[in-house]
């Protein structure tokens, strides 16, 4: 059976279920957890010479399953591997805990003498998906302050991919010079 459109699901309508039992999973409303298509949050580089952090923020709540913040992280993370090679730091902030259930019906001909309706209507878990709420950041980028364009379009690219609305926030980073560090840490001791 082939995935729900996102619309279904992207409603934040009920509880959060992100329960699985280990001890006995025979005896649970939930026997296995789905996979999840996320395995890579964070990609780039590290340097502390990065001088921009770059935000892509939620501007409503928003449930998104794990197969569309794979294609949102893949689409950013292959635009900034073409544009700035190792000059970037990009990572994925939310990670999809709750499992999405669904009540799988039959369609066609004679479907309501076969499906049940609303009798144990539990649903069996289909994906796992992560909660999002208005502020919340889902993407942190840092990169220096000359590749600032490039940084918008790739969270540009990777918002298209997400349901919702999103804004990109620009924050410069301090960076402290060697001496000032060093007369913090003796300043500490």
């Amino acid at each position: 059976m082939k995935l729900r459109p996102a619309r279904s699901v992207r409603g934040i309508r009920s509880q959060a279920w992100a329960r699985y039992s280990v001890k006995k999973p025979r005896k649970n409303y939930i026997k296995a957890l789905p996979h999840t298509s996320l395995l890579v949050f964070k990609m780039g580089v590290n340097k502390p010479t990065y001088d921009l952090l770059l935000t892509l923020v939620s501007d409503q709540q928003v449930q998104l399953r794990s197969n569309a913040l794979e294609a949102a992280r893949q689409v950013a993370n292959k635009y900034l591997e073409r544009e700035l090679i190792a000059n970037y730091f990009l990572k994925l902030l939310p990670y999809p805990h709750n499992v999405v259930r669904e009540k799988k019906r039959a369609t066609g001909a004679g479907a309501d003498r076969i499906s049940q309706g609303m009798s144990l209507s539990f649903g069996s878990p289909s994906s796992v998906a992560a909660r999002v709420h208005r502020g919340q950041t889902v993407f942190e980028l840092k990169t220096m302050s000359s590749a600032k364009n490039i940084g918008r379009e790739a969270l540009s690219r990777a918002s298209k991919k997400l349901s919702g609305t999103y804004k990109i926030n620009l924050v410069p980073l301090l960076q402290q010079q060697p001496q000032k560090v060093q007369q913090l840490q003796q300043a500490v001791n």
